[in-house]
């Protein structure tokens, strides 16, 4: 069958990615469960699974996924940064974290090109 999605070292640091998130959240306020503190990991999920999904289709479809993923990292940096305004985080979690994001970050867009010459753009 080919490559496995395990095997993508994008897909390994964004599971690491996610669970990083899972602790950050872990402190949110509890009244927060179901605005930032659910949003924030949905995200974080988002990426490695379409990343697995994208993987799974074994197609040109596999950009459309990639871009999902980094629409999503997007969407967690973001996030992150409002954890960091209202409180949620101190600055040394969201530096932690913001260094996970630009590393999966870094290797998503290499992907992305990669895929991209692949089948064209």
């Amino acid at each position: 069958m080919g490559r496995s999605y395990k095997d993508r070292v994008v897909w390994q640091k964004a599971m690491d990615l996610v669970a990083s998130k899972y602790r950050a959240t872990a402190g949110f306020p509890k009244d927060d469960l179901f605005g930032l503190t659910s949003q924030a990991r949905l995200a974080a999920v988002s990426i490695p699974s379409n990343i697995a999904e994208g993987q799974g289709r074994l197609s040109k479809e596999f950009r459309h996924f990639l871009g999902q993923a980094r629409g999503s990292l997007m969407e967690l940096e973001t996030q992150v940064q409002v954890a960091e305004r209202l409180g949620y985080l101190r600055s040394q979690e969201v530096a932690a974290l913001l260094q996970s994001w630009a590393e999966v970050g870094r290797i998503l867009n290499g992907l992305l090109a990669s895929v991209s010459r692949q089948f064209g753009s």
